[in-house]
């Protein structure tokens, strides 16, 4: 069945049939989808009064355990400063806490609060309903090929691990 970007392909095809626009397919597609895939979230997280960059610092947390504000920077691959402001947030909603560290006083760390730990562990599965939801038109086989794909895209374009 054609989407929309086979159409915009046909136009080009029509207009430029001297370009090989064949990448347009693709990353055509991953735009598409990643906006449809982020307005979906979105929902998901508003239902439990978060956004995504909250979500991600909570989650974070509760996969890693205490981190310095230099850690959830690097996982979560935002500026310091944006850090710093969703913190602000999340401790002025009591979900998190920022304490000296006693081995350094010079580092800050960061935990989830009793409240940031319920919220998120209630929030989690409906996460991850969602994201079952949006996958239901591929087959578990297709969703590990496809994770492979764009675990090999991404890592020739320099996005890797840091570890």
């Amino acid at each position: 069945m054609p989407d929309h970007v086979d159409h915009i392909l046909s136009q080009w095809a029509e207009a430029r049939p001297d370009l090989d626009v064949s990448p347009m397919g693709v990353i055509g597609r991953l735009s598409r989808l990643a906006r449809v895939l982020d307005g979906e979230l979105r929902k998901t997280f508003a239902r439990h009064d978060l956004d995504r960059s909250s979500f991600d610092v909570l989650a974070t947390l509760r996969r890693a355990g205490t981190l310095t504000p230099a850690d959830l920077m690097h996982s979560a691959m935002i500026t310091s400063g944006a850090v710093t402001q969703r913190l602000d947030r999340l401790e002025e909603r009591g979900l998190v806490v920022r304490a000296p560290d006693e081995t350094n006083g010079r580092r800050v760390l960061v935990d989830l609060t009793e409240k940031g730990l319920e919220l998120i562990d209630r929030a989690l599965p409906d996460h991850v309903e969602t994201e079952h939801r949006l996958l239901s038109a591929i087959s578990v086989g297709e969703r590990d090929e496809l994770a492979a794909l764009l675990r090999n895209l991404l890592s020739s374009l320099g996005d890797v691990a840091e570890e």
